[in-house]
């Protein structure tokens, strides 16, 4: 699958979500989420992050970026989305484990998980609170004697890939960071309509929903001024 760099963070091109998951399973990989925020603000310990995994394009700025890196076939891949695709494609046939989110928010998952797939082998998972480092060795080991084909990290970044990387070290895997993922799948929180969804306007949405983001959401006129002036 090619790649690209851009400002330094190691981006892949997937040309359907289909090629992306059959690569990241059979290398058992960690997918890391790469959006225009990532790909500005990067520094060298989250470059590094991304460019021991698999970085994939899951927003449109990225997706840009490729493209005028001359990868003209990808395609945005949102995170959100996509561990759900690797449950409809796998379900009947890998195990899975979920990390993340309020006890209440994961239990929500996993219950709404087996109405919507019976079959689903779901060997266990608990809320994203580790207090302890010694609840944290906990889960590893209690990942590795489980030995779950597909483990989902809903914690946030960098956290979340920080410890998938531990995670992996003892037990190979297919790793997915979904940072708040099981929020909206359990409608704690709500994603934008389909049609901002479409339009590649989530970040405009969000804008309206959340006035007090614009000091982030600036940064995406100096990302569209870097990608027009090619120093990206």
């Amino acid at each position: 699958m090619d790649y690209k760099l851009l400002n330094g963070v190691q981006t892949f091109a997937p040309k359907s979500r289909e090629d992306l998951i059959s690569f990241a399973l059979k290398g058992q990989k960690i997918l890391v989420a790469v959006n225009a925020e990532k790909i500005l603000h990067a520094t060298d310990v989250s470059r590094g992050i991304i460019n021991r995994n698999l970085g994939y394009p899951d927003g449109i700025g990225a997706v840009m970026a490729l493209k005028q890196k001359g990868i003209k076939s990808v395609v945005k891949i949102p995170g959100c989305e996509l561990w759900l695709d690797i449950i409809k494609a796998y379900h009947n046939d890998k195990s899975f484990y979920l990390v993340g989110g309020k006890q209440e928010i994961v239990e929500g998952t996993v219950s709404k998980l087996k109405f919507a797939y019976p079959k689903i082998n779901i060997v266990n998972f608990r809320n994203g609170y580790l207090k302890t480092e010694q609840e944290k060795l906990n889960l590893i080991d209690d990942i590795a004697r489980r030995k779950p084909d597909v483990v989902f990290v809903a914690m946030g970044s960098p956290k979340q890939e920080l410890l998938m990387e531990e995670m992996r070290q003892k037990h190979p895997a297919l790793y997915q960071g979904l940072g708040g993922s099981f929020d909206v799948y359990t409608g704690n929180v709500d994603r934008a309509p389909k049609w901002w969804v479409d339009n590649n306007l989530e970040w405009a949405y969000r804008l309206v929903k959340q006035p007090s983001r614009i000091t982030r959401q600036i940064h995406l006129v100096k990302f569209v001024y870097l990608l027009k002036m090619n120093k990206l």
